[in-house]
């Protein structure tokens, strides 16, 4: 399918502009997290810049893939950003033995899980817009929810900082992917309704607020506090966003079985990968550090 195509291209662009901009980020002092001056470092250092080239291709790539299959479809395959994060990162210090050390049986777990699980699940259906009463109710939610994620990791420091920002971004990367498809149609109709109408715009600040929330993510710890939250949560409020806004439809009944085994296993591969020592030291590898930046 061409949406399975440009999901995978997404995916993989994602995880070379995160291996570059976590390379970039861990050499900013942690004093700045929060701040503008933060993005003011960054925008200074060219492998942040080149990451954000691959993040504009992800974009998209991404339009295409949303454009043409459904949300549900779509956004979890970028699980498996995860794996080639840590492959991406082993190659950028050209570590062959690091490369060897990689957690192959976790990686092929979440992979063949993703796959079976989205061939029993075969999400479908889907509406091209979403009623704007749905979008309130979506975005106040949304709000609530990063507000609570955002707070609590102001009280919190390094690691488990990293792990909720990296789950704030997701929610915010899942409801900018709601927004590009909704976008994507207003397109389709007109150039007209696409400038006119408010979700472009709130695509770009969507956005915008996602790429802050992962910078800050990325300098608080090690991409293994935040990459699992960022690439399992923006999946699993993707899929919640496609049914509820979009009216998307998964196989139900005791398919949802099998489906909740293969969510299982992705999750215990994630998890597997992140207990790594190989993982553990992915800061290392992108930063030229054996030092994570806390």
């Amino acid at each position: 399918m061409v949406c399975v195509f440009f999901a995978l291209l997404t995916a993989a662009s994602n995880a070379c502009a995160a291996v570059l901009q976590r390379k970039a980020a861990a050499q900013v002092p942690a004093e700045r997290s929060f701040h503008l001056s933060l993005i003011a470092d960054l925008l200074r250092r060219r492998v942040w810049l080149a990451g954000i080239g691959m993040v504009i291709v992800a974009a998209v790539a991404q339009a295409a893939a949303l454009a043409t299959g459904p949300i549900a479809l779509v956004q979890p395959i970028f699980i498996i950003e995860l794996p080639v994060t840590l492959v991406l990162a082993a190659l950028v210090n050209h570590n062959r033995e690091k490369l060897r050390q990689l957690p192959w049986t976790a990686i092929a777990t979440t992979t063949a899980a993703l796959g079976l699980g989205l061939a029993i699940a075969q999400p479908s259906g889907a509406t091209a817009t979403a009623s704007n009463q749905s979008w309130v109710i979506a975005l106040i939610a949304t709000a609530c929810f990063e507000a609570v994620l955002i707070i609590l990791a102001t009280r919190t420091i390094g690691e488990p900082r990293a792990a909720v920002l990296g789950l704030a971004a997701a929610c915010g990367y899942a409801l900018t992917a709601a927004l590009i498809k909704n976008s994507v149609a207003d397109l389709n109709t007109s150039a007209q309704v696409f400038f006119t109408s408010w979700h472009i715009y709130g695509v770009a600040v969507a956005g915008v607020g996602s790429l802050f929330l992962l910078q800050n993510a990325l300098q608080a710890g090690s991409l293994v506090a935040s990459q699992p939250m960022l690439t399992v949560g923006d999946a699993l409020i993707s899929i919640a966003f496609g049914v509820t806004l979009f009216n998307e439809e998964l196989r139900g009944g005791w398919w949802l079985l099998p489906q909740i085994v293969a969510l299982a296993a992705i999750i215990l591969g994630c998890v597997q990968i992140a207990k790594s020592p190989l993982a553990a030291d992915t800061a290392g590898l992108v930063s030229g550090t054996a030092t994570t930046v806390q």
